[in-house]
């Protein structure tokens, strides 16, 4: 009798399936329309961000790097879901009304570019100094060397946390379902409320999240290997 509680019969077995099959294209079409768009629109200009974060922390100019440095400290030190919630429920009180799909793709820009920002500029500052001397030697303004020398090797050494904060965006896009966008996991949230079947969906918006995961992991190995010979060794 306890064993038949754990395993389901044929034709609870049947209707999983159906279930399984009828929900897959909503949920596919939830991440191809929301989690995807919004997964590559925050991570472009959360990188333009970290970058210009990451140039003022290293100026010489002093209120830009203290502002850089707010910036990066209130971001860190706030949940993002708390960030989401006072972009798309908060500032409505200050008659600032933004949709769900922007107020995510703001929320989880001003995110990344906090912590991407602490990437780049590690990033910059582990290339040896040798090789700013190496390009003033030959002639070359400080912003030919950072271009030209310095950012295609920080860019390499960059490329493994920020293929991961990358990835970790993936994930927390599922945190949009909560202002309303309808990404992968709210419409397996649809889903499970009209037929109360949480362990079957939530395992198979699982899996499609890993598959995403699983085919970033292997073009980020990939373009290592090509910013390989960037590197000087």
């Amino acid at each position: 009798m306890y064993l038949n509680n754990i395993f389901p019969s044929a034709d609870r077995l049947h209707d999983m399936i159906q279930i399984a099959q009828s929900s897959l294209a909503p949920m596919v079409q939830g991440a191809l329309y929301y989690t995807i768009p919004l997964t590559i629109l925050s991570f472009i200009f959360g990188m333009i961000l970290a970058i210009l974060a990451a140039l003022a922390r290293l100026s010489k100019i002093g209120i830009l790097r203290g502002i850089a440095r707010f910036y990066v400290s209130a971001i860190r030190g706030t949940p993002l879901l708390v960030q989401l919630f006072i972009i798309f429920y908060g500032l409505p009180s200050l008659n600032i009304e933004i949709d769900p799909f922007p107020s995510a793709v703001l929320g989880f820009s001003l995110n990344v570019g906090a912590y991407a920002s602490e990437i780049v500029r590690a990033a910059i500052l582990s290339i040896p100094k040798g090789q700013w001397e190496a390009g003033a030697s030959i002639g070359m303004t400080n912003n030919q060397v950072l271009k030209r020398i310095i950012l295609p090797q920080a860019a390499r050494v960059s490329i493994p946390p920020l293929s991961n904060t990358f990835i970790s965006l993936i994930k927390d896009t599922s945190l949009a379902s909560l202002i309303l966008v309808t990404e992968l996991f709210r419409k397996a949230q649809e889903i499970t409320a009209m037929n109360y079947e949480f362990l079957l969906l939530y395992s198979e918006a699982a899996l499609l999240y890993w598959v995403m995961c699983f085919i970033l992991s292997i073009i980020q190995g990939r373009i290592e290997a090509r910013l390989d010979r960037y590197v000087a060794k």
